[in-house]
């Protein structure tokens, strides 16, 4: 019998499954990602809950035939690595994962993604047309994309490509994205920013809002929940609109994709709210073909699936390599 692993590491949260041969998850488990002391901790606990996901499948670890990770980035694929996280504390500088995996699955068949590069091989796998031009955006601690071209996801040489997040999109640089440049996609729509994003926009304007700025607990949450019935918040919201379209028809100019399938908790607990304001905005926006923009069909469990895929697949969710 074969079995498989998927690992989906993000800035919040780890998760792992285990399937067997025909795909069908047995076993799971998750756990908060550690904060620090370094990147050892979080090796550590991702180590801690394949091993707990392989115990609630009843499998051994070294009895996986392959895993499949996706992993927030940057990635130094060559090291297997993720280097110096943008949404993790500065003392994290390097979280060791395809050597650590790798010796407790005693297998050398694992592969490394970044976590949106994972949820579009997923999305092509599940897929019931497997489309070989689609692409799997977040939209939540931060911003990515994973892309498939012409029936290749692109990984680039070091692990990296899809960072659309820092894609300058203002070139007056208001805001520092969390990687520490200017005028980032993800300095402004990313819910780590968000809450930066309006203070900047209520101190510019002088506007009276119900939102609590300023305060320890001023989430994103609160942005999308005060627009209804705050004028404020929902220019705020609109604003955002403006860049995410901005950003996904950077994406359709570059990629002519089919789909663009949307995820990560910012989109999933806004549908509406996120997802509206871009499909507006694309005729005006885009002078190609506009593509099918819609609500990933996996949920939270898009990365995790993608990884499992990964695994099953040798890293390229085609399903006419299983």
């Amino acid at each position: 019998m074969a079995y498989y692993v998927g690992v989906d590491l993000g800035a919040t949260n780890i998760r792992s499954v285990v399937a067997d041969g025909d795909g069908t998850i047995i076993g799971a488990a998750d756990d908060g990602t550690p904060q620090g002391p370094t990147g050892i901790a979080v090796t550590e606990a991702v180590l801690g809950v394949v091993r707990e996901a392989c115990e609630a499948a009843g499998v051994d670890p070294e009895r996986a035939n392959a895993a499949g990770i996706g992993a927030i980035g940057p990635l130094d694929l060559a090291e297997g690595t993720v280097e110096d996280p943008a949404n993790l504390p500065d003392t994290i500088d390097r979280i060791p994962l395809t050597g650590p995996i790798s010796k407790l699955l005693d297998t050398e068949r694992v592969f490394l993604h970044n976590d949106t590069v994972a949820g579009v091989i997923g999305e092509r796998f599940h897929s019931e047309r497997n489309p070989d031009d689609m692409v799997y955006l977040t939209i939540s601690s931060g911003i990515g994309a994973g892309v498939c071209v012409d029936g290749n996801v692109l990984a680039g040489w070091d692990g990296n490509a899809g960072e659309v997040g820092h894609l300058t999109l203002d070139p007056e640089g208001k805001i520092t994205c969390g990687c520490g440049h200017d005028g980032h996609w993800e300095g402004y729509c990313s819910g780590n920013n968000i809450p930066d994003y309006a203070e900047y926009l209520a101190e510019v304007e002088g506007v009276e809002t119900a939102l609590p700025l300023g305060e320890p607990d001023f989430s994103a949450v609160d942005v999308f929940e005060h627009a209804a019935d705050d004028a404020f918040a929902a220019h705020v919201v609109d604003r955002l609109g403006h860049w995410n379209a901005m950003g996904v028809a950077n994406i359709v100019h570059s990629f002519a994709p089919l789909v663009i399938y949307v995820g990560g908790a910012v989109a999933l607990n806004n549908p509406e709210q996120v997802l509206g304001p871009i499909r507006e905005r694309m005729d005006e926006m885009v002078m190609t073909n506009v593509p099918e923009i819609r609500l990933t069909t996996l949920g939270d469990d898009v990365v995790v699936k993608g990884a499992l895929a990964s695994a099953m697949t040798g890293g390229t969710g085609d399903r006419t390599r299983l």
